[in-house]
């Protein structure tokens, strides 16, 4: 029997979570719902689940400051996070994108959107979407394992960052606007801000290390994967327009 996708519902309003909860179970998931960060917590370290629907405002630990945790801690860093929220405002966005999670919707919601957001984000995450293996330099992605290694040390990605780095590195040297980038790793069927990209961008690097320098920024136009020996400071690229 093929395994349902166990999703997480972190929310403190019980009718919201009862309603999510029906409509996962109806379109092939098993949700689990907890109402704080406690139990959340006590969910997560008893088993992974495959994906988190986080409500930002808990009783207790906030929701940004659990993603925060599991963003740092090896067993949790690569589980898909989804912000739930009724703060609207685009830093509000930005901050739970920095805290650590991957799409953010904003309440009230469509049901339909949350299930598409869900399964394009698990689509992500899925290794065997893209079996393939590149290699720039030292840093070398192995898409079928789903490893990265920078002088043959592995390196940590989350799901988003590392299909993000899958694609820079299949088209290594070239100048990939923002936009552009929403289209071919996120999915021109996702609505979400054009600053979302540079917020994994930052995470991306946080994650490569020594091999940060490799992603650059090309100002007023977008970022680049370039050779060590070519790369500049990746936040110093070149002054160049959008075209």
């Amino acid at each position: 029997m093929r395994k349902l996708p166990r999703i997480l519902v972190v929310e403190d309003e019980r009718s919201i979570a009862e309603l999510i909860a029906v409509n996962l179970r109806h379109n092939g998931f098993e949700p689990t719902i907890v109402f704080d960060g406690a139990s959340a917590q006590l969910e997560v370290d008893n088993k992974l689940p495959d994906m988190i629907l986080l409500d930002w405002m808990l009783p207790g630990e906030s929701g940004a400051a659990l993603a925060r945790r599991w963003r740092k801690s090896e067993r949790t860093k690569t589980v898909p996070i989804i912000m739930l929220t009724a703060r609207s405002d685009e830093s509000d966005k930005v901050q739970g994108l920095d805290a650590g999670a991957d799409d953010y919707i904003t309440k009230p919601f469509s049901t339909q959107e949350l299930l598409a957001r869900i399964r394009a984000l698990l689509r992500r995450r899925a290794p065997e979407t893209t079996k393939d293996s590149v290699q720039v330099a030292e840093l070398a992605l192995d898409a079928e394992t789903y490893r990265v290694t920078y002088k043959a040390r592995e390196l940590k990605l989350g799901p988003t960052e590392f299909k993000l780095l899958h694609y820079l590195m299949k088209h290594a040297e070239r100048v990939h606007s923002r936009s552009t980038l929403l289209d071919k790793v996120w999915g021109d069927h996702v609505f979400i801000e054009e600053r979302t990209v540079d917020v994994h961008v930052k995470r991306l690097r946080e994650s490569l290390g020594e091999a940060a320098v490799m992603v650059e920024t090309v100002r007023g136009a977008g970022y680049r994967l370039t050779a060590p020996s070519m790369a500049r400071n990746p936040d110093q690229g070149q002054q160049t327009s959008m075209a």
